[in-house]
C-alpha cells in the first residue's frame, strides 16, 4: 500500500485531488430584488387611505355618483400635493375623515341651500366637496374664493375632472362681494382666520340674505368672546362629527357702534 505523501490530500502526482478548491472563483451572492421604497410606501398609504375612507362615509354617507366624484378629487389632490402643499402631510391618511366628512357635515346643517360661498378654500376643503356633492342639485353652484395662484389652478382642475357646478375667483379674500354675482344661500370658510374677521368678510354677503357656517377648533368659546367685541351676534353652535371641532352658525350679524 503506497502511503501518503506530506502533502495529506494531495494525490501523488502533487496535483489537487478531485473536489479540492484551490484555485476556485468563488460563485457569485444572488442578486437581491431592490425594492422601490417610493412605491411600497404609496401603496401602505393606498390601503390606510381606503379603511379612512369606509370610516368617513359612515359618518357622511353619499350617494354613488358623488362618492366617484370624490375619488377623482382625491387622486388629483394626491398628485398635485408632491408639488404644491394643499394639505399638512400629516392629514394625508387621513384626507376621507379629517377632510372630506369634515366638509360633508355642512350639507345636513343648510340642507334647502343651493349657492354657496367659500372663503379662502385652498386646497378644496369645504368647497370642492360641497360642490361634488351639489352636482346633482338643478341649480345648484359653489364659488370658491382663492387668492394664491397654485391653488387656484388646483381648483379650477379639480372642479373639471369632478364635472361639478363650482366657480373659481382668484381674489383677496376680502374682494369677494365684487367677484360673486348673484345670490348666495350660505358663506362657509374653514381655518382661514380668527371668528371676527372671518364675519367682516362674510358681512356682505350676509347681508344679502346668506346665512354663515364657520368651521372651528376646540377654542371656539375664545373666539366666539373675541368676536362679540366687535359683533353683535347670536351664534348657534354644533359638535362636528369628525372630531372635537364645532361649526359656528350665524343668521345674521351687526356691526357693533
Amino acid at each position: 500500500m503506497k502511503q501518503r505523501g506530506p502533502g495529506g490530500g494531495r494525490s501523488s502526482s502533487g496535483k489537487p485531488s478531485a473536489g479540492e478548491g484551490v484555485g476556485r472563483r468563488p460563485e457569485p451572492a444572488p442578486t437581491r430584488p431592490k425594492i422601490d421604497k417610493a412605491s411600497a410606501n404609496d401603496r401602505s398609504l393606498d390601503s390606510v387611505i381606503a379603511a379612512d375612507k369606509i370610516a368617513a362615509l359612515k359618518l357622511t354617507s353619499v350617494s354613488h355618483e358623488t362618492e366617484a366624484r370624490l375619488d377623482r378629487y382625491i387622486a388629483l389632490l394626491r398628485e398635485w400635493q408632491a408639488k404644491t402643499n394643499l394639505v399638512a402631510p400629516s392629514t394625508l391618511p387621513h384626507l376621507w375623515t379629517r377632510h372630506i366628512a369634515d366638509s360633508l357635515q355642512l350639507v345636513a346643517l343648510a340642507p334647502s341651500a343651493k349657492r354657496w360661498a367659500d372663503l379662502g378654500s385652498g386646497g378644496g376643503f369645504p368647497g370642492v366637496v360641497l360642490a361634488c356633492a351639489m352636482a346633482g342639485t338643478v341649480g345648484a353652484s359653489v364659488h370658491l374664493v382663492e387668492r394664491i395662484a397654485k391653488k387656484a389652478a388646483f381648483l379650477r382642475e379639480a372642479i373639471r375632472v369632478t364635472t361639478s357646478p363650482g366657480v373659481v375667483h382668484l381674489a383677496e379674500i376680502g374682494d369677494n362681494v365684487d367677484r360673486i354675482t348673484g345670490p348666495v344661500d350660505c358663506v362657509t370658510a374653514r381655518a382661514l382666520a380668527p371668528l371676527h374677521q372671518l364675519i367682516g368678510f362674510a358681512e356682505p354677503l350676509m347681508r344679502q340674505g346668506a346665512k354663515a357656517l364657520f368651521l372651528k377648533g376646540q377654542d371656539v368659546e375664545s373666539e366666539l368672546t373675541e368676536a362679540t367685541k366687535y359683533w353683535n351676534i347670536q351664534p348657534q353652535l354644533h359638535q362636528s362629527r369628525t372630531g372635537d371641532g364645532w361649526i359656528v352658525e350665524l343668521a345674521s350679524v351687526e356691526r357693533r357702534g
